[in-house]
């Protein structure tokens, strides 16, 4: 009997100081803290290339309609809005007419419009065009960040940009 307890407690000491495996468990402790920092490094960085192509397709759009809108639109009276379809295909795609957007983003609507604001200007009336786009981010990793409790599958915001009218 005491010959088997020698036994067990070699052993026992040998099973306690082997140091095999403890890698794994180690990488098995770090993995989930791990992949949350790489899902909020790519979604983080997803987000702000979004954000930015967006915010340069708004920018190009209000541009175009104040060079198209005419300067007197004040007294002649009209509308902007006739260009929306224009200024919809200038933020969601490019020259060629491919999609610059990445997936998971979209532009749910686009609104322009016109104020006209009167004071000391070389023209009694200043016409102001303003374009904004409304825009939705769906996440392609919110999977993981349900793993830890959160949940953050969509972000809508709303870009929007205006400039003075120095059209024909």
């Amino acid at each position: 009997m005491q010959h088997a307890l020698c036994i067990v407690r070699h052993h026992g000491r040998r099973f306690a100081a082997d140091q095999s495996g403890t890698q794994l468990v180690e990488f098995a402790f770090v993995l989930p803290m791990m992949l949350l920092v790489f899902g909020v490094i790519i979604e983080g960085s997803r987000m702000m290339w979004s954000y930015q192509t967006v915010v340069a397709g708004v920018r190009d759009a209000t541009r175009f309609l104040a060079r198209v809108t005419p300067r007197n639109i004040c007294d002649s009276g009209g509308a902007v809005t006739v260009f929306d379809d224009i200024l919809v295909a200038m933020i969601r795609n490019d020259n060629d007419g491919s999609t610059i957007l990445p997936s998971g983003v979209s532009v749910t609507g686009v609104l322009s419009s016109l104020e006209c604001n009167e004071g000391d200007y070389r023209t009694e009336v200043a016409p102001i065009v303003t374009v904004r786009a409304d825009v939705v981010v769906t996440f392609p990793f919110a999977g993981l960040f349900t793993l830890v409790g959160g949940s953050r599958p969509t972000l809508q915001t709303s870009v929007s940009d205006q400039s003075r009218v120095y059209g024909s």
